[in-house]
């Protein structure tokens, strides 16, 4: 197997793994920061295991050494675990997922603050349809029974963390930040654990706790080995199954409808993400067919 076909095969199997996510948060009967604890904690745990046996502890000296950059992308990430919890537990899984789906707008947007990289204008007529797009799933929230805009706002403060430690990660290209991720999730639900009792439902639960933690844990090491032997572009696109594959598994299991606006919404956010990236993509092509 090539570098090519390894990266398409290790980034789909990433994709496939975090799919269930929204799942195991709607199926988890508790509080959500008792479930957003221990999907931090036991993903942490498991990624952190996986490390110390690979590496040692020479990556995490490594994280030690990048500085205010660093600093950003753990508390940013960590702050995720339960901004994601709250996002699920307050809006519907489709509205979730497609919000993420515009995260690469909010890249692009730290990018060129941050970083001084041009937005192109293919990426100004993406962010245009994209946010058209996020209109409409706003609207939808106000017609739904299982949407709302608290979850919405969760959802997109979620995409702009993960656009801003993405960019902050970049800040420091030489050092592997992969160390970083269990020291996140493991220190937000450090944080979490004075305000709520999260032995008190594990005993009863413990089998979707902790393949939940599973999951995520699986799906951060394939998402992060992945995306080195693709382009960007492929990446995108690959990434764009988990809106697609995420509400349709929730649908089927546990009978959510995520309503008419969210999904024309969707189709809206996810149609102009996947036409940009595909053009990328066909460009990069073009002078090896020539």
């Amino acid at each position: 197997m090539n570098d090519h076909a390894k990266g398409i095969l290790l980034t789909t199997l990433g994709v496939l793994f975090v799919v269930p996510d929204s799942l195991f948060v709607r199926l988890i009967e508790a509080d959500p920061l008792v479930v957003a604890f221990w999907r931090g904690m036991t993903s942490g745990v498991f990624i952190l295991l996986g490390l110390l046996i690979v590496q040692g502890t020479r990556g995490f000296r490594e994280v030690l050494k990048s500085g205010l950059p660093g600093i950003i992308y753990m508390f940013l990430i960590g702050s995720t675990a339960p901004g994601f919890v709250l996002a699920v537990t307050q809006t519907s899984v489709a509205n979730v997922v497609f919000i993420f789906a515009s995260m690469p707008v909010f890249s692009a947007i730290f990018s060129l603050i941050f970083l001084g990289e041009p937005i192109r204008r293919r990426m100004v007529v993406t962010m245009a349809v994209v946010l058209v797009g996020l209109g409409i799933i706003a609207y939808g929230s106000e017609e739904s029974e299982i949407a709302s805009w608290k979850g919405d706002i969760w959802a997109l403060y979620v995409t702009i963390a993960y656009s801003g430690a993405l960019t902050a990660v970049r800040m420091v290209k030489e050092i592997s930040m992969i160390p970083a991720i269990p020291i996140a999730y493991i220190g937000s639900a450090l944080v979490m654990w004075p305000f709520v009792a999260p032995f008190a439902v594990f005993p009863a639960q413990w089998g979707l706790f902790t393949g939940h933690g599973v999951f995520i844990a699986v799906a951060t090491c394939f998402l992060t080995m992945g995306p080195r032997y693709i382009s960007s572009a492929e990446v995108s696109l690959l990434i764009l199954l988990e809106s697609v594959l995420a509400p349709l598994l929730v649908w089927l299991v546990i009978g959510e409808d995520p309503g008419p606006w969210t999904l024309v919404g969707g189709v809206v956010v996810i149609g102009a993400l996947f036409v940009s990236n595909l053009v990328v993509l066909l460009r990069k092509r073009e002078p090896q067919a020539s």
